[in-house]
């Protein structure tokens, strides 16, 4: 029985210890040139949501919301493939949060 559990409890931490790559998308070959080119891009994008958030859109029909709102969704997924991210994984969360309980 205490084989068991110790082999459960293995298995468990090795699992753990496993990374999720979250939004994780194949970038082969798309290097950034230039990075100031791309925040000059980001900047557009996000006065250009800036003003679609200052529109009144009580006034506006039903065609024109769905045509804002496709291209506010447009707009955030070229700022998040802009963006780009962290990745971590579970373990490293655990493995610091550990360490922070026994330093602090």
């Amino acid at each position: 029985m205490r084989k068991l559990i110790f082999h459960l409890t293995v298995v468990g931490l090795f699992l753990l210890t496993v990374s999720v790559p979250l939004q994780a998308k194949d970038k082969i070959g798309s290097v950034p040139i230039n990075m100031e080119a791309e925040a000059a891009k980001a900047k557009v994008m996000l006065s250009r949501l800036d003003e679609i958030n200052a529109i009144d859109k009580s006034t506006l029909n039903s065609a024109e919301k769905r045509q804002l709102r496709k291209e506010v969704k447009a707009l955030k997924s070229n700022l998040n493939e802009l963006g780009g991210g962290v990745y971590i994984s579970v373990g490293a969360i655990l493995l610091v949060i550990i360490l922070l309980i026994l330093l602090l």
